[in-house]
């Protein structure tokens, strides 16, 4: 097959077996083929905590590979060098500088593109300097107009012969090949067809993520959420039609609200199933409050407004990462499939720390 620009589709029992053995500081090794062993990586976002997971994993899972943590802070790349190892080095990056980035991948193999937020990006600089440079790409966004977007160059990285891959985290990722394994279950065993589709998110606090995650639910806050109700494509104001969700053992039963997700019109047209929504909520309960009095109370301009969300995240941080320590980093995800026929199932994934769940999200993965 072509080398093309795709959803991500996770192996879900991988990731979860890889995330357990990670907890005890057993993570198996993947096995390269000789002609990738040495490969060089290039991690945007190398130096905060989604980045600087995915460089951890990488460097367990894969040790050969050169790990080439990419970032503008200096002082915190030296940091995280020093933790990989001998076979990792820094390099300075500026991400919105098109010259800067295709020096940076003008001697990598692949890209792996973690410094979010994703929200209100308007160009998918990284992803356009990959096919320029004809370096591969992998990004975790987790935004709907930036990752259809990031589709819309799958002609280029084509043409370019690379592999360019988008919505590569924990959801989208794990929770998109959850869904199309119920639905695929659906059709194939019960011989039924899928009616609605539900995902349910649940992260205490930030889930130790630090302020891109708290960047990122604002943003999610000033974008009207997009669902589809029996084939019909609806927008809803976010963080309302609030439903209470069993997460299981461990997490309980907890509050969501409806938010805009790529995973929401990703299902409706390449699973086809007509009825598709998304939720999230966090703990403790007062910050589902608040983000309901943001929605409320600011204006989806203020809340668009990148330069303006920051100086709320740099106002919120102290406060969310104290709160953090009482709350922990649990993580949850639940997809609900309702079929014509009356038959209804669910998939659970919970893990008791995101940071580690969702960095073996990414690369304990198969294409499917």
């Amino acid at each position: 097959m072509a080398p093309s620009l795709l959803h991500f589709k996770t192996a879900a029992a991988v990731a979860m077996a890889s995330a357990k053995a990670a907890e005890n500081d057993n993570v198996s090794r993947v096995q390269l083929p000789d002609k990738t062993r040495n490969s060089r990586v290039l991690v945007l976002g190398g130096t905060g905590r989604v980045g600087g997971s995915t460089a951890t994993a990488l460097s367990k899972l894969c040790p050969d590979l050169r790990i080439v943590v990419g970032g503008r802070n200096r002082e915190k790349g030296a940091a995280m060098v020093a933790t990989l190892g001998k076979n990792s080095e820094f390099a300075e990056v500026n991400i919105n500088n098109k010259d800067s980035l295709e020096a940076a991948l003008s001697d990598v193999d692949l890209v792996v593109h973690a410094a979010g937020p994703f929200q209100q990006s308007q160009k998918c600089t990284v992803l356009e300097a990959a096919i320029e440079t004809q370096t591969a790409y992998l990004d975790v966004c987790d935004d709907t107009n930036y990752a259809f977007r990031a589709k819309s160059f799958k002609d280029r990285a084509v043409d370019a012969n690379i592999s360019a891959i988008t919505t590569g985290g924990i959801y989208p990722g794990v929770s998109n090949v959850t869904a199309a394994e119920l639905v695929h279950a659906a059709r194939s065993e019960s011989k039924t067809e899928p009616d609605r589709l539900r995902f349910s998110y649940y992260t205490a606090g930030s889930g130790g993520a630090g302020p891109t995650i708290l960047a990122t639910s604002f943003l999610l806050l000033g974008e009207e959420v997009v669902a589809y109700n029996k084939g019909q494509k609806i927008k809803l104001k976010p963080f309302t039609g609030m439903l209470n969700v069993d997460f299981g053992k461990g997490i309980g039963k907890r509050d969501v609200y409806l938010l805009n997700l790529p995973e929401v019109r990703s299902a409706h047209e390449v699973l086809e199933v007509p009825t598709v929504s998304a939720r999230f909520g966090t703990a403790p309960f007062f910050w589902n409050w608040g983000m309901e009095a943001m929605t409320n109370l600011l204006p989806a301009e203020f809340l668009r407004d990148r330069s303006k969300v920051q100086q709320l995240v740099e106002w919120f941080d102290p406060l969310v990462r104290a709160v953090d320590g009482i709350a922990g980093e649990r993580v949850s995800m639940r997809v609900d499939l309702e079929c014509t026929n009356g038959r209804s199932t669910l998939a659970l994934f919970s893990h008791r720390r995101l940071s580690v769940g969702k960095r073996h999200s990414c690369f304990c993965s198969s294409n499917s």
